[in-house]
């Protein structure tokens, strides 16, 4: 059965995350945006991991489903819930401060409970943030995981972000094998990020057994599903979930749902504080990685990390791969279409009605027709959600932490 599952957002217990960012709000929005298997977030947080223990009941599936509620919407709702969180690790290896996020998936609250007992034990402050800062590096936290439960997965988050990642221009490094050392063979995937998708990581020969991810890392409900996983799956159970990840299963692996690159933080090279942007290329050759309003180093992006480590060419595609399907969400679209901010009551209304009328947003923009589309909206809508299946869309690349602006008309 086809099911979509977000594996990374956070709870309201993060820095700079929605107070709505709890269960039953999640659940509501998963409910709109037709997703099936959701992340909790932050269960390393022991405040967040009572409260999802008091709303969230396990049967033996190794995932999670909401306890009943008076709301219709809840008591009715087919979701599951995986128990998820992320974890920065800030630490010194080979002579040079890293900074490493990694996405942690388990089966039960048996195991967050271990997990967060033994980061305690480490003098790990996992009280203080969703997304607690440790000192432990990749490889020792992945070490302590795996003891708390062999079936733990651990997932470098969004691997090309400068700052905080594996592959980061920042504090990264150059290959798994030199962060995750005799870890690397627990390494079963990783998570592109928003401001990269597989075709760019396609370029590299060094993740090709590895298991390409996409998920929304979301701070609000409204952002839920942004980027997702399509998988076939006979049972949804945690187990069937990771050997899907760790065998990089591609008759159940169908598809990736992907924000076009462009449009993430950190694609373009540049300065935020000077508004300036520009491609690897500029930066390269014109520039010399110095700004030239500032004279500081640019914030080198994804584009030229991805460039900097890649073997191969852009356009290369493996034969294992996952493919993937680009979407801008639908608030956007309608936004674009009526000139107005995407939160503006206008666009919220017609936005609520076409979820009632078309089942779920992925349902929307991915699979109705466009005299379906037409009857749910109007004609304009429709060909905005036609331009952007078949890819004609104009964006404004981000850089240095400001989103790229997509434009379909």
């Amino acid at each position: 059965m086809q099911t979509i599952a977000d594996l990374h957002l956070h709870s309201k217990y993060s820095r700079a995350t929605s107070p709505q960012m709890e269960p039953e709000m999640m659940s509501l929005w998963a409910k709109k945006k037709g997703i099936d298997i959701l992340g909790t977030g932050d269960f390393t947080h022991p405040a967040y991991l009572k409260e999802l223990q008091s709303k969230l009941t396990e049967d033996g599936s190794g995932l999670l489903s909401l306890k009943q509620s008076s709301d219709k919407l809840l008591v009715t709702s087919p979701l599951r819930f995986m128990l998820t969180g992320e974890i920065s690790c800030i630490y010194k290896h080979n002579d040079k401060t890293r900074r490493v996020h990694l996405c942690v998936n388990i089966p039960d609250f048996k195991t967050a409970e271990k997990i967060n007992k033994e980061l305690e034990k480490r003098k790990c402050n996992i009280r203080s943030d969703g997304r607690p800062i440790i000192g432990l590096s990749a490889r020792d936290l992945t070490e302590l995981c795996l003891e708390a439960n062999e079936k733990t997965t651990i997932i470098p988050a969004h691997i090309w972000t400068p700052w905080f990642a594996v592959f980061g221009s920042k504090s990264g490094y150059d290959s798994l094998e030199e962060c995750f050392e005799d870890m690397t063979p627990h390494i079963y995937a990783v998570e592109t990020g928003i401001s990269s998708d597989p075709e760019m990581n396609w370029r590299l020969s060094q993740l090709d057994n590895i298991t390409l991810l996409s998920n929304s890392d979301a701070h609000s409900p409204a952002n839920l599903g942004r980027e997702a996983n399509v998988f076939d799956l006979k049972e949804r159970t945690y187990d069937e979930i990771y050997e899907v990840i760790k065998n990089k299963d591609l008759k159940k692996f169908l598809y990736t749902i992907e924000f076009f690159p462009q449009e993430g933080k950190y694609y373009f090279d540049g300065h935020r504080a000077c508004n300036f942007s520009c491609s690897p290329q500029e930066s390269k050759e014109k520039y010399k990685n110095i700004c030239p309003k500032c004279n500081r180093p640019l914030i080198l992006g994804v584009n030229y990390r991805i460039d900097d480590l890649a073997d191969r060419d852009l356009g290369f595609k493996p034969k294992n791969k996952v493919p993937f399907k680009n979407i801008v969400p639908l608030q956007e679209i309608i936004a674009e279409v009526l000139q107005r901010g995407k939160k503006t009551k206008g666009v919220t209304a017609i936005y609520e009605d076409m979820i009632e009328k078309g089942e779920n947003e992925f349902n929307i923009l991915l699979n109705l027709k466009r005299e379906d589309l037409e009857e749910i909206s109007n004609d304009i809508i429709a060909e905005g959600i036609l331009r952007v299946r078949e890819g004609k869309v104009n964006i404004e690349p981000g850089y240095d932490g400001e989103f790229g602006v997509v434009k379909v008309f």
